[in-house]
């Protein structure tokens, strides 16, 4: 995928009127779910399916070719990190390590250091890469800014020299620990330490700061997809209207393709460590209108449950597959049935 994804996948892989405040069904009783440094998950709220819109809202563009039959569940392949690179543009181009621009000469300078052909390239460390709508702290041609998730943290003015971005790997991107293989292929010291993180070197590095805010990002990638070109736009308009509605600051823009142009409109949320709900996770949603913004909103951001007939996958700071999680847990709650977990069916309502 053109997002950058630098490792091979290793496993299967508008301004409207303000919204009514009526109540929404709830597939379970509202209560705090947190999962910052949770490492083993067996069970994550959920309601079945999207609420209907509360809100006047644009529908969805008739005109898409967008699949609606293929199931969603586990579609978002499994990654380590995102590298969100703060471009300030709203769109690039197809190849997004084409892009002639600042960000774009970061993009290339980071693909050589944990790319194929980079010093520090694990294939049992996905990272993902994309370009992001929001802008830099500088306009300087040699520096970038960036965010990384589920890390929650934001580098501004980071130099594009070979040595600032082999620093920025080895202190933030790289595994923490060697995966079972590396172990049994009797590595060389130099070797591991090239797969093996090591904070230290991020004091060579401007100092991050805190995300504190939900993160929306949704592929507005136009120059790779006519459907997220027109989707992402419009969801974007309708999160940002909808959120101020609701009383909620969150940072809220477009980016480069994600994989799966044809569940459009894709949608990642990152709720940080500091959230009341869901803290500490990346939810990735699929096909997404604008008539699904205020659900997912009420549901997941304000309510702490996943939309489940919308979720690709998530991951968890501690590294838990969601997917994984939600998959299990509707096969237990459709009875242990095959592939039930792709066949939603809700939980009986808790009492009281």
């Amino acid at each position: 995928m053109q997002t950058l994804r630098f490792l091979p996948r290793l496993h299967r892989i508008i301004r409207l009127s303000p919204c009514s405040q009526s109540p929404r069904p709830r597939a379970f009783p509202q209560r705090q779910f947190t999962t910052s440094h949770i490492r083993t998950l067996s069970a994550i709220p959920y309601t079945p399916t999207c609420p209907p819109s509360t809100c006047i809202c644009a529908p969805t563009p008739d005109n898409l070719d967008i699949d609606r039959t293929t199931p969603l569940l586990n579609t978002m392949a499994p990654y380590a990190q995102h590298v969100v690179i703060c471009s300030g543009q709203p769109d690039w181009t197809s190849r997004i390590e084409d892009e002639q621009s600042s960000a774009g000469d970061f993009m290339r300078g980071l693909r050589g250091v944990v790319g194929r052909e980079g010093k520090r390239f694990d294939p049992f460390n996905n990272i993902v890469a994309t370009m992001s709508s929001f802008p830099a702290a500088s306009s300087k041609n040699n520096t970038s800014s960036m965010m990384l998730f589920p890390s929650f943290q934001r580098i501004d003015n980071i130099p594009h020299d070979s040595t600032s971005l082999t620093n920025l790997a080895t202190a933030y991107l790289s595994a923490t620990t060697l995966h079972p293989f590396h172990k049994a292929a009797n590595l060389t010291p130099e070797q591991e330490a090239n797969l093996i993180r090591d904070p230290s070197l991020a004091t060579n590095l401007p100092t991050p700061s805190p995300i504190e805010k939900p993160v929306i990002l949704i592929c507005g990638h136009g120059g790779r997809d006519e459907r997220c070109g027109i989707l992402g736009p419009l969801l974007q308009g309708e999160f940002k209207n909808a959120l101020k509605g609701k009383g909620i600051d969150a940072h809220v823009g477009t980016i480069s393709h994600i994989g799966g142009h044809k569940f459009a409109g894709n949608v990642i949320i990152y709720l940080p460590p500091s959230w009341s709900q869901l803290s500490g996770t990346g939810l990735w949603y699929g096909r997404v209108g604008p008539e699904q913004v205020d659900g997912i909103i009420e549901e997941t951001i304000l309510g702490g449950r996943l939309v489940a007939d919308l979720f690709r996958g998530g991951i968890t700071m501690g590294g838990v597959n969601l997917g994984r999680v939600l998959e299990e847990q509707l096969k237990r709650d459709n009875g242990g049935e095959k592939d039930a977990g792709l066949r939603l069916k809700p939980r009986a309502r808790a009492s009281g």
